[in-house]
C-alpha cells in the first residue's frame, strides 16, 4: 500500500471508531440511571447502617442546575468507551495486522489478551474492594461529620480508581515484554527483589485515587504476586 492508501485505511478504521463511540455513548444515555444506582450502592449501604454519619439517606446531591446533566453526560461518554472498545480493539489489530510477520502476529495476540484480562481484573478488583474503601473515608472524618457526595466527585473518584487498577494490573504484561526484548532478565528481577517490593509498595501508595488501606493492599499484593509470575515466565522463555 501506498502512502495515502495507508492513510486512506486509517481514516477509515478511525471514523468506525468514533461512530461506535457515539453509538455507545446514546446506549449509556439511557442507561445511566441503572449504572449511577450500581456505582453508588455501596453508598446507600453505608447509609442504611451508619444513619447518622451520612444525610439523605445516601443519596447523591447536586448542588448546581447544571450538574445533574453533566453528570450524565459524563457517565455516558465513560460508557461510551467502554461499549465500544472491543470495536475499536478489532479496529486498531485490523490496521496494523498486515504489517506484521506470523510469529509478530502470535506475540500480539498473547500480549493483548493478557493485558485485556489483566485490565479487566483490575477494574474487577477495584468495584469490589470500592465499599471497604469508602466506609473507610466516611469513617475518618470522625463521628462529628455528615457525608454529603456530590454526583461529579463521587462518579469522577469512583472512575478513576477503577482505571488506575485496571491500568496498573498491566504491570506483569511491561516486565514479560522487557523480558522478551532482552532489557531485563528473570535473574536480575530476582536479584532486586526486595528493592521492587518496596518500589511496588510506594507505587500501591501512590496510585490509589482513594488513598485508603483496603486500596492501597488490594494493589499491592496482586502486584507482588504478578512480579513473582513474570519471573517465573521470564525463566520459561529463557529455556
Amino acid at each position: 500500500m501506498t502512502l495515502v492508501e495507508h492513510l486512506a485505511e486509517l481514516r477509515k478504521r478511525i471514523v468506525i471508531c468514533v461512530l461506535v463511540l457515539v453509538i455507545g455513548t446514546l446506549i449509556g444515555f439511557f442507561l445511566y440511571n441503572i449504572v449511577l444506582g450500581f456505582i453508588s450502592h455501596p453508598y446507600q449501604v453505608f447509609a442504611r447502617k451508619h444513619p447518622n454519619q451520612v444525610g439523605f439517606k445516601g443519596r447523591l446531591i447536586y448542588d448546581g442546575p447544571l450538574e445533574g446533566f453533566a453528570t450524565r453526560l459524563k457517565v455516558s461518554a465513560y460508557l461510551g468507551v467502554f461499549f465500544s472498545s472491543p470495536v475499536t480493539l478489532w479496529e486498531i489489530w485490523r490496521f496494523i495486522t498486515p504489517g506484521l510477520r506470523r510469529n509478530e502476529r502470535k506475540y500480539a495476540i498473547s500480549f493483548v489478551a493478557s493485558a485485556i484480562l489483566l485490565f479487566s481484573l483490575g477494574v474487577t478488583v477495584s468495584i469490589l474492594v470500592w465499599p471497604k474503601a469508602l466506609s473507610w473515608l466516611i469513617d475518618i472524618g470522625g463521628s462529628n461529620t455528615t457525608a454529603l457526595f456530590g454526583p461529579t466527585e463521587y462518579v469522577n473518584l469512583y472512575i478513576a480508581a477503577a482505571a488506575v487498577f485496571g491500568v496498573v494490573f498491566l504491570f506483569p504484561v511491561v516486565l514479560v515484554a522487557l523480558e522478551c526484548i532482552g532489557l531485563v532478565t528473570s535473574t536480575k528481577l530476582r536479584k532486586i527483589r526486595r528493592p521492587a517490593i518496596v518500589g511496588i509498595a510506594l507505587l500501591a501508595c501512590i496510585a490509589t485515587p482513594s488513598n485508603d488501606p483496603f486500596s492501597f493492599l488490594a494493589m499491592a499484593l496482586p502486584l507482588y504476586i504478578f512480579y513473582e509470575v513474570a519471573i517465573i515466565i521470564g525463566r520459561i522463555l529463557k529455556k
